[in-house]
């Protein structure tokens, strides 16, 4: 066993998770392997997975799925005209120019944004936010936040403005 595993082991918890059950497995049939990171890692994919649902279904009750408030959510935020080109938008929410198309093509039948010609860019196109998709992303940014308040609802605000930054942190190593 090297000295990672021996000194990370954890002590039996009195609330041991599914995460802790996975880990005990690896910790039985491959007492060689430093399993900690898995601690961490299942977790935030456990929580993500979680919270994203949640917040799937907060959006759904307003007739939107997460990836279009992802789209209106990016315009939105944009700031006033409310307008980026889908190039912008693919870039922004990592999508490819296929997967945007889809969306912008359900988004604009609903009535939530409009394309128009670029006016400095004969080949191009502005995707725009209509008042009705303006209206639509200010109620649904305050449903998913409120997922998302519930969900750290047992953190006191210096615990979450902890965990926040050893995410950021984290994130900015692993990336």
């Amino acid at each position: 066993m090297n000295d990672r595993a021996q000194h990370d082991s954890p002590a039996p918890a009195a609330e041991d998770d599914a995460v802790d059950a996975i880990r005990a497995q690896w910790n039985a049939v491959r007492p060689d392997l430093d399993v900690s990171p898995m601690g961490v890692f299942g977790r935030i994919y456990r929580i993500s997975k979680a919270v994203g649902d949640a917040v799937e279904k907060a959006y759904n009750k307003h007739g939107i799925s997460r990836g279009e408030f992802d789209v209106i959510a990016t315009l939105r935020r944009s700031g006033e005209p409310y307008t980026l080109s889908p190039r912008q938008l693919s870039a922004t929410l990592m999508l490819t120019t296929g997967g945007m198309t889809g969306r912008l093509d359900k988004l604009e039948r609903a009535g939530l944004l409009e394309r128009r010609p670029d006016p400095h860019d004969r080949r191009g196109l502005q995707v725009t936010l209509t008042q009705a998709g303006f209206d639509l992303v200010e109620t649904t940014v305050v449903a998913g936040l409120e997922v998302q308040y519930e969900a750290l609802a047992g953190f006191s605000p210096e615990e979450t403005a902890q965990l926040t930054g050893l995410l950021r942190r984290l994130l900015a190593d692993a990336g």
